[in-house]
């Protein structure tokens, strides 16, 4: 199985996003070599992790995510021998591969789900959105949370308050900026 490769032209953080029909029976074999996947690109420099959406019940569509710093870093690992190898091993249960995606920066927060394909919106409403959820909720956090925190380090407190944004940011503000925001989004 192997995946298209093509140029791409940023340095911002890069994510593969990659999904394939498993063959019926063989689910715990696939995702024993995602796991040995996953310890081969974590020796990779530039590699900053990688997550597996199984598929609902009565599906066998696993989708496979890893992040890069920069499309360099995820190019040295589709060219590797290691991957090359790993693919040839995932032949025996897999499928077919369903689709193969690369998403620059942050803009996996506004891929619509596998059976909405709709287009990407432009990258400067991605970032005035994301600045709009962003500035009011970091600033908030720094004054709820530095109060109880006063005789921390400050890189303990900025890493503190770091985590909580990114949590709200992930799972709670983005989908629902993205939603309420959708009409404009594809303007």
């Amino acid at each position: 199985m192997s995946e298209p490769a093509a140029p791409l032209m940023y340095s911002d953080p890069i994510s593969l996003v990659i999904r394939r029909r498993v063959r019926p029976g063989q689910e715990e074999a696939y995702e024993g070599l995602v796991s040995e996947v996953g310890r081969q690109m974590a020796s990779l420099p530039g590699y900053l992790g990688s997550g597996v959406v199984r598929p609902a019940p009565g599906e066998r569509d696993y989708t496979l995510i890893a992040r890069f710093s920069s499309a360099a870093a995820a190019r040295a690992w589709e060219e590797s021998p290691r991957r090359a190898e790993w693919l040839r091993r995932l032949d025996d249960v897999v499928e077919e591969q369903v689709s193969f995606e690369k998403q620059p920066g942050l803009e996996l927060w506004f891929t619509a789900p596998p059976a909405q394909p709709v287009p990407q919106p432009p990258r400067w409403k991605t970032a005035l959105l994301i600045l709009a959820v962003l500035f009011p909720v970091a600033q908030a956090m720094g004054w709820l949370l530095a109060p109880h925190f006063l005789t921390w380090p400050p890189l303990l407190k900025a890493l503190l308050q770091s985590a909580v944004v990114v949590t709200l940011m992930t799972y709670l503000l983005m989908p629902l900026a993205t939603r309420l925001a959708g009409n404009w989004l594809k303007q």
